[in-house]
């Protein structure tokens, strides 16, 4: 389909080019619909070097979550048409918000390490920028129907205008995925939908772009206990359960609506002027309104944490712990603007760009139901127990400039301005003993970031470049890292250092990559293992760190019908110094401190030092295929290096095949499947650990080291059939 040529400007500042001295990927629209059955985005960016995906409920639908070079998804860069998408708090990313995204994407750029300077988030490991589908010139419509194991099912309609009065051109998308997952009640029900609308001459584009997305998924983030793998059950989900043995291990039942629901909606309005063909403006303003809840049973709650006075039965007992319902809300607003104007003539390519935006978020929680509670003046359904309020500003400026000294040699600069100014005031939902009330936050931090960059890409010949870059890059912590965190120790910012060397080959049938990088940190917030009652991972600072490696690429056209794409990326992640504080439990199991262990120079949690990935293309004549292979290695659930508390590495096969049928008044109709985990390899791709100790008794000196796991299974071998019918 054509398309309006003036949307190649928009927003183009956030990408980077062949000549740009840093290490990226791109994967096209066509690669993107290859692999798009209904899987979210994190497990169509496996096709790049570094990238280790996961999935909550095991088939990559609904919760999933990505790492690069092993960073974590919320240090992450990631802005859609050049519009920040982390969380302004969390700073993650949750696609479970925005399903099946992937059928409206024209392609994205997967930029490792710093990257260039964007908008939103600190980029601590790479940076993802997508771009929304271009307006078709000429109308269209598409239908996508895909179901399989689980009882995963995908249906999707676009349809498009086309131009109208040589001016106008609207398209949309309408998108609906169920599946049961693969984890016991790790349902999903997602609906989303794209629209896009455009005027344009010559010189000029005002485009309008809104997509949203409903979600309702069980919760599975628990992760499966250690000791239901060991009994051979990889699919348990303790989540929801309303019994416990008497070691407080959850026993069926389990809680019907132990859900999480949440409603967030995308808008875009862009301005695109070309001045002439050296001169480009950019105007874009956006607002991401999202508003939802997780709801969850919880078993023997002492009721003065939620604000409530035991109350007395009618058999006169005293109450004063029960089973009870909660639901945990947000309601926020995300809103601002971003600009860019793009020079390019002669020997230079400039971009002056910047933006503001504000977030505004409500943090607050209800009580809907007690057990055996018969009324009183203390709880009603909706009793709110704790609320807070969340403000952050931010703006950024920054200039870039690539200038050519000869027909071989560019230079690269790129400086940038960050300012952030973040609150919370209120009560945050956790209970504080020693104060007898909620605890209590008030927070307000500024920071000051300046991000410099340099680079030289040298082009040798037509086969041979070679590029090196240095960059600094800083990030502030995440709501998280400051309700998380224990009251002696307080959060503070990243600094990383990022060297980058690269070597690209390209031949006639032959393209082949190098790229050396050294990531150097100061104060880097590490993952330590734990997690919250959310599922959500816990960091510290750790002050002296580092990523090193290489990263292989290469690509073959083996014959014109048969193309290979392999990766290869060998890396060292390590802590120095490091010094483990572990939790230490008295022997009536009080809390009674915490125990140092000095580990010295440790591997990085979730950073393995060995990941590669494969994907052989097949096409002839109505036939495609491709056989995708993916290795991921060893990999630490916390920092001590303990093989104890360690993943296995693990080794995944993928084959998808096609057919496209030619039927009269019908551009094609093309049947496809794919078979995920072709070997059903059993793997877990994430987990969490906490470890302690714990006295036996008074008169026993020795402490034992014990550990809870949750670990997430992900699928064995799954088929998911597809039928694809434009028109």
């Amino acid at each position: 389909m054509k398309t309006v040529n003036i949307e190649e400007v928009q927003i183009i500042a956030s990408r980077v080019t062949e000549k740009t001295p840093l290490a990226y990927s791109n994967i096209s629209k066509e690669q993107i619909g290859e692999q798009n059955f209904a899987q979210d985005i994190p497990f169509l960016l496996t096709l790049s070097p570094s990238v280790v995906a996961t999935s909550d409920a095991g088939t990559g639908i609904g919760y999933t979550g990505f790492r690069i070079r092993g960073t974590d998804a919320n240090r992450i860069n990631i802005t859609t048409n050049g519009i920040p998408l982390n969380d302004s708090e969390s700073h993650g990313v949750f696609w479970v918000n925005m399903p099946d995204f992937a059928s409206s994407l024209e392609d994205l750029q997967i930029q490792r390490g710093v990257g260039t300077s964007t908008m939103g988030a600190g980029a601590f490991g790479a940076s993802v920028n997508m771009k929304t589908e271009n307006i078709s010139l000429t109308p269209y419509g598409e239908f996508n129907g895909a179901y399989g194991s689980f009882n995963t099912a995908k249906v999707n309609l676009k349809l498009g205008t086309g131009r109208i009065a040589n001016h106008w051109a609207f398209d949309g998308r309408l998108s609906s995925i169920t599946s049961d997952g693969y984890i016991d009640r790790a349902s999903a029900d997602l609906k989303s939908y794209f629209f896009q609308g455009g005027y344009y001459n010559d010189n000029t584009m005002v485009k309008f772009i809104t997509f949203g997305g409903k979600e309702k998924t069980y919760h599975a983030w628990d992760g499966v206990p250690k000791d239901k793998m060991e009994a051979g059950d990889r699919t348990f989900n303790p989540s929801g359960h309303m019994k416990e043995d008497d070691n407080g291990n959850p026993l069926p039942p389990f809680y019907d609506n132990q859900t999480d629901n949440y409603i967030q909606t995308h808008y875009q309005l862009f301005f695109m002027h070309l001045f002439d063909s050296s001169l480009q403006l950019n105007v874009a303003l956006h607002y991401t309104p999202g508003k939802g809840y997780y709801e969850e049973y919880k078993i023997g709650r002492t009721l003065q944490e939620y604000g409530l006075n035991p109350f007395i039965t009618n058999d006169g007992t005293v109450v004063d712990k029960s089973d009870l319902v909660r639901q945990k809300w947000l309601d926020n607003d995300f809103y601002g603007g971003i600009f860019s104007l793009n020079y390019k003539k002669n020997k230079w390519d400039v971009a002056l760009g910047g933006g503001a935006n504000n977030y505004t978020g409500e943090h607050f929680g209800k009580v809907i139901w007690v057990q055996n509670y018969i009324g009183g003046p203390d709880f009603y359904p909706g009793h709110e127990f704790y609320r807070s309020d969340a403000r952050k500003a931010e703006a950024n400026l920054y200039l870039k400039a690539n200038y050519a000294l000869n027909s071989q040699l560019n230079i690269y600069g790129d400086v940038q301005y960050r300012f952030i100014d973040y609150k919370i005031n209120g009560d945050n939902d956790v209970w504080d003993w020693q104060t007898g009330a909620m605890q209590w936050l008030d927070i307000h931090e500024k920071f000051n970031f300046f991000n410099p960059k340099a680079g030289l890409f040298y082009h040798i010949n037509s086969r041979n470049d070679l590029y090196t870059s240095f960059a600094v890059a800083h990030r502030e912590p995440n709501r998280n890292n400051y309700t998380d965190a224990s009251s002696d120790e307080k959060p503070v910012y990243e600094t990383l250092y990022d060297y980058e060397l690269g070597y690209t080959f390209k031949y006639d049938w032959l393209a082949a990559g190098v790229n050396l990088y050294y990531m150097k940190y100061n104060n880097q917030l590490v993952l330590t293992g734990k997690v919250n009652e959310i599922g959500e991972p816990l960091t510290s600072n750790i002050p002296d760190s580092y990523r090193t490696g290489v990263e292989l690429t290469l690509a073959a056209k083996i014959c014109s019908c048969l193309k290979w794409n392999g990766n290869l990326t060998l890396s060292r992640n390590r802590i120095n110094n490091y010094t483990e504080y572990v939790d230490w439990y008295d022997q009536n199991w009080e809390w009674a401190g915490q125990i140092n262990n000095y580990l010295g120079n440790t591997p990085i949690a979730f950073s393995p030092d060995v990941t590669a990935g494969s994907l052989f293309s097949f096409n002839y004549k109505n036939w495609d295929a491709g056989f995708q292979s993916i290795f991921v290695g060893k990999q630490y659930i916390d920092n001590s290096g303990s093989n104890d508390r360690s993943l296995d590495a693990y080794f995944v096969n993928n084959l998808r095949l096609g057919y496209t049928f030619h039927v009269k008044n019908l551009k094609s109709l093309k049947l496809s499947a794919v078979v995920n985990n072709l070997f059903n390899e059993k793997y877990e791709s994430n987990a969490w650990v906490y470890s302690y100790y714990q006295q036996p008794d008074a008169g026993n000196p020795s402490m034992n080291r014990l550990a809870d796991f949750g670990y997430f299974t992900q699928a064995g071998a799954n088929v998911l059939f597809n039928l694809n019918i434009t028109f």
